[in-house]
């Protein structure tokens, strides 16, 4: 899963895309272009950043940045494109234009989310955030992290079977970096398979995260080495899908993984 932001201030690539304070569309589809060239089964598009301390936008200015790039992927590229919101009416609208799923960091919390995710069709990624991105860095505070994920995000699914989303639909996200510490964040890969257990895709986001800079004093742009590592170690553990910054690094690094796998089998 390729990330392309349509935000100007996401915590990795915020504002690359915008020129004159205004998004350039065409450079936005050009980036999805190359990740698809570089082995990007999904594109995910967010108008909304989520970085800690990040301000809150209006639904009608989110749906200003996304829908227009969604309308036009969906009409030149044979990917899938994933929406990364928690907002209803961007949800609607975005699978009238051709999204072929939802991706929400709020797990459908917000009211109406539900409804509209159900009403879509589409398949839908539930992630575990503690608390909100403007303070959930504050002091995330957990009992046993790996355990209070896996209840929330089993509540959700069963949220979801109420509200008519068929299981078969959802993706679960652990929410790497959204109200956890580094302790927290590491508990949750190495014990990624518990994860696994509830029968489930999981999908991870590693790339690029304060971890490795608090972990390594990397700055972002030094971040690749260890993203890789991280989202190798995410798929020897279960993960589905790698979400991601760095498209061709990555889908190199875990095709050696999983061309590994493979010859063991054989």
């Amino acid at each position: 899963m390729g990330v392309v932001n349509t935000t100007p201030d996401s915590f990795s690539d915020g504002g690359t895309l915008y020129r004159g304070g205004r998004l350039d569309l065409g450079q936005a589809l050009s980036r999805a272009v190359a990740m698809v060239d570089q082995g990007a089964a999904i594109v995910d598009i967010g108008g909304e950043s989520t970085r800690p301390g990040a301000r809150a936008v209006s639904a009608g200015e989110e749906m200003d940045r996304v829908l227009p790039l969604v309308e036009r992927i969906a009409a030149e590229l044979d990917v899938v494109i994933s929406v990364d919101t928690s907002n209803p009416d961007l949800m609607r609208e975005a699978a009238q234009l051709g999204a072929g799923m939802l991706n929400d960091v709020r797990a459908l919390s917000r009211p109406g989310a539900l409804a509209a995710a159900a009403a879509s069709g589409l398949p839908v990624c539930l992630m575990h955030m503690q608390g909100e991105p403007g303070t959930m860095q504050s002091e995330p505070s957990y009992q046993d992290v790996v355990r209070e994920v896996a209840d929330f995000l089993q509540q959700r699914v069963a949220d979801c079977a109420r509200a008519g989303i068929a299981r078969e639909r959802l993706l679960l996200d652990p929410g790497f970096g959204f109200g956890k510490t580094v302790g927290h964040n590491l508990q949750l890969l190495r014990d990624l398979p518990t994860l696994a257990e509830l029968g489930l895709p999981l999908l991870v986001g590693l790339s690029r995260k304060s971890l490795i800079g608090k972990l390594l004093g990397r700055e972002l742009d030094q971040r690749l080495p260890a993203s890789l590592a991280l989202a190798v170690l995410a798929v020897e553990r279960g993960a589905a899908v790698v979400r991601t910054h760095d498209v061709a690094a990555t889908a190199d690094a875990v095709a050696m993984y999983v061309a590994m796998e493979d010859a063991v089998e054989q």
